[in-house]
């Protein structure tokens, strides 16, 4: 018997069941109700019109002329004989007619006792009647329910085979099966499970073993594609002249081509399917390579990071190391998939040279310009001495062009040997003392006075009075606020004002020091672009200072002044709407 036929078999017995019950119940209370109304409308009426009748000789019997007593009276032996029901009661209802039909006759009290007596007694029938019933009733009610209970007892007793049996006879093939195809999975998916019915578990059963046979097909062919996936993957990364280790989602070594091992100096083989962290306690190299990758993806600085390694020969190689997170698309679960993690590293040892070439190159050409530029500076001090001999208007003119040419070479070579210094790695010698923000800012405001004065620009200094003292270099720290001022008069419109205030951050462990211009701003492409080395912004506005560019040297240097004291510089900036720039520094 199909397993369909046997859970519609035993449903359908739960339900003649149930509905049985059902119709025996519904059957045997519309008895019990019919036999209650019954009572209801034949004989607990007529008792209490009895009663009626009863209330009506009460009053007659305090005066026997008493009309409303007597039509009430006549008016309920009307209706009592309309309602007689049992045997007897006709008599006693005719009696009582003739009696009353008589009322008051020659003796009234006599004749009211013969109606009293007529009525007792019909009430009495009447009472009879519904005690009667009712046990019969009462009776029938007990019978029921010892049917009924009998009814449900077989009704659970049948319920309870039913749901012994039926489960079972679903489930238990299902049972076999699963059996049967677990041990096909742990073994061999060639091996086909064996069919013990023609039930819908043996359809199920032959619909898997051609499944096993399909899915052995597919898994001989893709494994033979992921041996030649894995092998053209694997020759591609061999051939690299780069260092590149590929670690699995639990950070243990599955791939590392020949210029990974030669960097770590050794063998394939001690470096594959061993965990990374295990490496690197015992490899140096591998624990500065491992230790931005342990870093959570959100942490890990941004870009390529230099890395120097000091060979056996005590030559320093530098590299770039490059972290990502590998993913790909499992087309199975139709999801992108963690992969693992790709150390890269790019041998840029040449270009580090080359680099350091020009750093020497720019510091000796810098050192070579200051001596005659100093020169010419001092000669152009003399032609203004009236010692030497008056200059005409137009001589005069261009002594000051030439002398202020002079000054922006001087500032050039100047910004030149602080560049070259910091790529040769000397850094920055600071100063560092606590240092009031106020002194600041009255450092740096006052030799800018000229400029805002011929540009009828207005400077607005907002200090709190209870702003922290911070701790840094006055002399550089100042330079690095006038420049920034500087740039603000230079790209403010003619007339503007500039807005440099002071506050503590959140976390009250630095002040932020911000300079506001409202000129035309700065695009976001450009936004990081300024701090870089000889990078220009865009062009200032028509009546700006348009004929005063800059070196492209300032924010770089600036930055790093700032960065070395523990601060950040940065800039807000909205096209059209002018720019904030900012840096910060520790509370003393």
């Amino acid at each position: 018997m199909r397993l369909h036929t046997k859970i519609t078999l035993g449903f359908l017995a739960m339900l003649g069941l149930l509905l049985g019950i059902g119709f025996y119940a519904y059957a045997t209370l519309g008895r019990l109700d019919r036999a209650n109304r019954a009572v209801l409308q034949e004989n607990f009426y007529s008792v209490q019109l009895g009663q009626g009748m009863l209330q009506a000789l009460d009053g007659l019997a305090a005066n026997p002329a008493d009309a409303p007593a007597l039509g009430r009276l006549r008016t309920l032996l009307a209706r009592e004989a309309s309602n007689v029901t049992e045997p007897g009661e006709r008599v006693l209802v005719d009696s009582l007619t003739l009696v009353l039909a008589s009322y008051p006759g020659a003796a009234p009290a006599t004749t009211q006792a013969q109606l009293r007596r007529l009525t007792h007694r019909m009430v009495a029938l009447n009472v009879a009647a519904l005690t009667r019933k009712n046990g019969q009733a009462m009776h029938a009610a007990a019978q029921a329910k010892s049917y009924l209970l009998l009814f449900s007892v077989l009704s659970a007793l049948v319920g309870l085979m039913l749901v012994g049996s039926v489960p079972q006879a679903a489930v238990g093939g299902l049972r076999k099966l699963a059996a049967s195809l677990d041990h096909a999975t742990r073994t061999n998916f060639a091996a086909t499970v064996p069919i013990e019915s023609t039930d819908e578990v043996g359809s199920v059963t032959a619909a898997f073993n051609r499944l096993l046979v399909h899915v052995q097909d597919i898994r001989s062919h893709s494994l033979a594609d992921v041996v030649t996936e894995r092998n053209r993957t694997s020759g591609l990364v061999h051939t690299l002249d780069e260092p590149v280790f590929l670690l699995d989602p639990s950070r243990r070594i599955i791939v590392a081509n020949p210029a990974a091992c030669t960097l770590l100096g050794l063998s394939e083989s001690k470096i594959l399917s061993r965990p990374a962290t295990e490496l690197a306690q015992k490899n140096p190299v591998f624990a500065q390579l491992l230790a931005p990758a342990l870093l959570p993806v959100g942490q890990r600085p941004a870009g390529p990071q230099p890395l120097a390694v000091v060979g056996a020969d005590e030559v320093t190689a530098h590299y770039q190391l490059s972290v990502h997170e590998a993913v790909a698309f499992n087309e199975a679960r139709d999801q992108m998939e963690a992969v693992g993690t790709v150390l890269a590293l790019r041998n840029v040892s040449a270009f580090r040279q080359l680099d350091q070439t020009k750093s020497d190159f720019l510091a000796t050409v810098s050192h070579e310009l200051k001596t005659p530029l100093s020169s010419i500076n001092f000669n152009l001090k003399l032609l203004h001495n009236p010692l030497v001999g008056d200059l005409n208007a137009e001589q005069q003119e261009i002594v000051a062009t030439i002398k202020e040419e002079t000054q922006r070479l001087l500032r050039l070579v100047g910004e030149l040997l602080t560049v070259a210094r910091l790529d040769v790695g000397q850094g920055i010698a600071l100063a560092p003392r606590p240092l009031a923000v106020a002194d600041l800012v009255a450092a740096a405001a006052t030799p800018l006075q000229l400029q805002l004065r011929a540009r009828h620009l207005t400077l607005d200094t907002q200090l709190p009075a209870d702003l922290p003292a911070i701790r840094a270099d006055h002399e550089k720290t100042a330079w690095v606020l006038l420049n920034l001022l500087v740039n603000a008069v230079r790209y403010s419109p003619e007339q503007g004002h500039i807005e440099l205030s002071a506050a503590p951050t959140p976390d009250q462990r630095a002040v932020r020091v911000q300079v506001q211009d409202h000129g035309p701003g700065i695009a976001p492409e450009y936004q990081q672009r300024i701090f870089e080395r000889f990078a220009q912004g865009p062009a200032p506005s028509p009546d700006s200072l348009a004929d005063a560019p800059g070196t492209g040297l300032g924010l770089s240097i600036s930055r790093e002044f700032i960065t070395s004291q523990g601060g950040e510089l940065g800039v807000e900036s909205t096209v059209g709407a002018g720019s904030t720039f900012y840096f910060t520094l520790p509370v003393a």
